[in-house]
């Protein structure tokens, strides 16, 4: 049985990655700025709420609170989409977006470092849409920059924890429906849950630091 973290619980792909790892025998801890009644009726899922990526001081008291607890896996799922086009540009969307998806996810996962085991795995939930190299339709510049950023920080987090052997999963959740695509897209938040787990069951040194679609597929960066 693993001890799991899951930074951003409360709806969408961080509620199912509850659902599926609790479900499975994982002693699963969820955070969130503020529950909701689906992850408050997970059975055995530990909540802690008044957790913001964007605040250390909360990430802090959460540190405080695990205690001795060390932790298996840790998925940092917590983000937001703001449109910022160039017709529009809004450099407040952009610095906001960079604050909570790359800036908060990765300073929440150097905070949370002390608590992980050595031989343990990061997941970091990023998106296609950081992809350089996959740019094809332009706009989204707050979304796709600040997604840019956390893969190149995922990859020097995977060098960097590679002497303690955590290994780190940059990872594509696909085109998901959720509140965040106003549930448009290809697939359910459950069946991107179930391609996550299965890409971090299958994570090892020697693929830490790749940027890999929730299916399986190799993206480019």
């Amino acid at each position: 049985m693993a001890s799991v973290l899951i930074v951003g619980a409360n709806r969408g792909i961080g509620l199912e990655l509850c659902r599926h790892l609790s479900a499975r025998g994982d002693s699963v801890l969820a955070t969130c700025r503020r529950s909701t009644p689906e992850l408050e009726a997970l059975s055995g899922v530990q909540v802690h709420t008044d957790v913001d990526v964007t605040s250390p001081e909360t990430v802090a008291a959460l540190v405080f609170r695990l205690g001795p607890q060390s932790l298996d896996l840790l998925f940092i799922v917590a983000g937001i989409m703001k449109p910022v086009d160039l017709a529009h540009f809004n450099a407040d969307l952009v610095r906001e977006q960079f604050e909570v998806n790359a800036l908060g996810a990765v300073r929440t996962t150097v905070q949370l470092l002390p608590c992980m085991k050595d031989g343990a795995k990061i997941g970091l939930l990023t998106s296609r849409m950081g992809s350089i190299a996959d740019n094809s339709s332009g706009g989204s510049y707050g979304y796709r920059m600040s997604k840019a950023a956390l893969n190149a920080a995922g990859r020097s987090l995977a060098l960097d924890l590679r002497p303690r052997g955590i290994a780190v999963g940059i990872l594509h959740p696909g085109w998901v429906r959720t509140d965040m695509t106003q549930r448009q897209g290809l697939i359910d938040a459950a069946s991107s849950a179930e391609g996550l787990i299965q890409r971090m069951d299958e994570l090892s040194m020697d693929s830490s630091g790749t940027f890999v679609h929730q299916s399986g597929e190799l993206l480019p960066w």
